[in-house]
């Protein structure tokens, strides 16, 4: 990545509107059962295919994940828009991955991956403090969305639809979409990088 944003060593970010080192604790993607719409944020109103979300601690100042989660600096959000178009090449070695866990419970090995390969060129951005967006919806995170999105071709989004939620043996049940719906800003204030 380029400045401001750069993994230092060890996944760590500190860039934008971060004042201390964010540890990458893990990256998960929502999307919706057709590629009109899956993001969990919009811009003006116009959602997007899908969404990453890139889930950060803050590791200057807590020693966890967990304990970092219930301090209103705890963690920071690297989100990235995904949208209909060309395969994504950073994006092809996760929606390769995939068929691998395919079913409740399976586990792969994913090693030897940049997570800085999905983000957008451009490093604009805005920024808010919110909460996570799973229960129980922890006020903790600065959220940092890049206004660019990446493209993702039709097939990796649909590799996304192919996961289930049932174990092998079980009927089959897709997961056709995992976002939660647009909320209110509620008085947030929302800051830009960019006029």
């Amino acid at each position: 990545m380029s400045a401001p944003w750069g993994y230092e060593t060890h996944n760590v970010v500190k860039a934008g509107p971060l004042k201390s080192s964010y540890r990458l604790n893990q990256f998960h993607f929502h999307w919706g059962p057709s590629n009109d719409f899956g993001s969990e944020h919009t811009v003006d109103g116009k959602g997007y295919a899908s969404e990453l979300h890139l889930v950060h601690w803050n590791s200057e100042k807590y020693s966890s994940f967990a304990e970092a989660s219930k301090n209103l600096d705890g963690c920071a959000v690297l989100t990235v828009f995904l949208k209909v178009g060309n395969a994504h090449p950073g994006l092809q070695k996760v929606a390769d991955a995939l068929s691998l866990i395919k079913t409740k419970g399976k586990q792969a090995p994913f090693t030897n991956f940049d997570p800085a390969t999905l983000l957008p060129a451009s490093k604009d951005y805005w920024a808010y403090i919110g909460s996570l967006t799973h229960p129980p919806l922890l006020e903790c995170v600065t959220w940092v969305i890049f206004r660019d999105p990446i493209s993702a071709s039709p097939d990796q989004l649909n590799q996304f639809r192919s996961l289930l939620s049932s174990a092998d043996g079980e009927k089959e049940c897709p997961i056709l979409t995992n976002h939660r719906p647009t909320q209110p800003l509620k008085g947030r204030q929302v800051r830009a990088s960019f006029s």
